[in-house]
């Protein structure tokens, strides 16, 4: 016997009716009478009474109907006990990610809740620039990373929204700038200015704001880390243009020894995107991750399926 015709036999066993068990199967009626007389045959006995409305069981019917669950259920429990190999994920998963974000992403929330919910993958971080990271995407050396959206849209890879925040004008307290509620681009055309390498994104940011306005700049000096910037801008080195919402010790301090701006004239904002290969068929343990993200934020965006995936020359 077939473990189609056992469900067949139980559909009718359980709707007493052809037609209620035949639409049950998404079979047609014709179907599943046949499927019935052929079990009957094999086991040479018949399995309802004719002619009876609703269908009743014969006695070998009745006989028949703990095995045949059993055997389905059994059946059942071995197709997942397959699906549940085949889906086990381990591994590495590689993800890059910006410093200083976690105001905006909370990075540990999402890889706490990912490695508690997937033991078998161990998780890499890399903290490296922006662009370093999305071109490692791309080149498969990085599963994914949480970069801020880049100006060049040359990447072949797919970016999910995450979140976004304003750029704001950093200064010293002592700064002639200090007293003005915001500041515009022209007025910081002879300004010094301390920044991030040109590697990173928000510098491309900040770079095409002045460019597009015909300003000119001077950077007299470049680090590589947000905190490092704002030591810098404190000590009198120069002005930056910063995230408007980081916490930092020169920032947060009952006596600040830099102060933010809003720019009044440019609308300065980084967008932070989860990126990954627009090439191919994602690894289990990326797409995993990318469900995980979309469960945490939940309340707070779409989920991250497929159709709020756009390619990169797509997205703002």
């Amino acid at each position: 016997m077939e473990l189609r015709q056992l469900r067949h036999f139980l559909a009718l066993a359980e709707e007493q009716n052809f037609t209620r068990a035949a639409q049950r199967e998404h079979i047609v009626q014709s179907g599943l009478s046949n499927s019935i007389h052929a079990l009957e045959r094999e086991l040479e006995s018949p399995l309802y009474v004719r002619g009876s409305r609703p269908i009743r069981l014969t006695a070998a019917g009745f006989a028949l109907e703990g095995p045949a669950r059993r055997t389905v259920s059994s059946a059942g429990y071995a197709r997942q006990a397959v699906r549940d190999t085949r889906e086990a994920i381990t591994g590495i998963l590689r993800v890059g990610a910006m410093q200083l974000a976690e105001h905006v992403v909370p990075l540990t929330e999402y890889v706490a809740r990912f490695t508690r919910d997937f033991p078998g993958i161990t998780v890499e971080i890399h903290q490296l620039a922006a662009l370093d990271m999305l071109a490692m995407v791309e080149a498969g050396e990085l599963d994914c990373a949480i970069v801020p959206a880049p100006p060049s849209r040359g990447h072949r890879l797919r970016l999910v929204k995450l979140g976004r925040e304003p750029m704001k004008l950093a200064v010293n307290p002592a700064h002639p700038l200090a007293g003005e509620k915001t500041v515009r681009l022209s007025q910081l055309e002879h300004e010094r200015f301390v920044e991030v390498p040109p590697s990173w994104t928000s510098r491309l940011l900040n770079d095409a704001a002045f460019a597009g306005r015909g300003i000119g700049r001077r950077v007299v000096c470049e680090a590589n880390s947000w905190d490092l910037v704002l030591q810098l801008v404190g000590a009198g080195v120069g002005v930056g243009i910063v995230p408007g919402e980081l916490s930092h010790t020169t920032i947060a301090d009952p006596t600040p020894s830099v102060l933010l701006k809003p720019l009044a004239d440019v609308q300065l904002e980084r967008h932070l995107h989860l990126a990954f290969s627009s090439v191919g068929e994602l690894a289990p343990a990326v797409t995993r991750f990318i469900d995980e993200i979309a469960q945490i934020r939940n309340d707070k965006l779409p989920r991250l399926a497929t159709d709020s995936i756009s390619n990169s020359d797509e997205d703002d």
